[in-house]
């Protein structure tokens, strides 16, 4: 994964453990003051919180644990690889889509970085400028040239 994944992946790990976790033990304890807890609805809601709370940290822990920072802007080359930053122009429209390929932990379309693990990244590692991939997506085939790759 890029740094600043790594890093998100770190600061949500401190926020559950510093914040999330300390006001879930208090929001028990209150729910136990409140008597019979087999009827108690806050209770149990708080336990669940916490259930939740328990796995992401262990998940987040496994992540951060088994992470291979890798820093784009040490890559040169015109080879598409993990961390490049592509722009690609879809054939059939022309209109122009840049991504970044990163880890699956840390992909977010919606901020044009798509996980490596994707079949659109899968189709670009190991091209260059000017070629053309085709991707098939549930709208059907997609074509697109690629017009630069660059690192950092």
């Amino acid at each position: 994964m890029t740094e600043p994944g790594f890093i998100r992946l770190q600061e949500e790990l401190r926020h559950l453990k510093s914040v999330e976790r300390p006001a879930v033990i208090r929001a028990i304890a209150e729910a136990r003051e409140h008597g019979d807890l087999s009827e108690n609805a806050e209770y149990h809601a708080a336990r669940e919180r916490q259930s939740f709370i328990e796995g992401r940290v262990g998940e987040l822990e496994d992540q951060i644990a088994r992470a291979e920072v890798i820093d784009p802007s040490k890559l040169t080359g015109t080879t598409i690889k993990f961390g490049a930053n592509v722009l690609l122009a879809d054939e059939d429209s022309g209109e122009e889509q840049k991504y970044q390929i990163v880890g699956a932990v840390e992909s977010d379309i919606k901020s044009g970085r798509i996980s490596i693990t994707a079949p659109l990244a899968r189709a670009l590692i190991g091209k260059t400028i000017g070629d053309t991939v085709e991707v098939t997506t549930p709208r059907g085939s997609k074509q697109y040239e690629i017009v630069s790759v660059n690192y950092g």
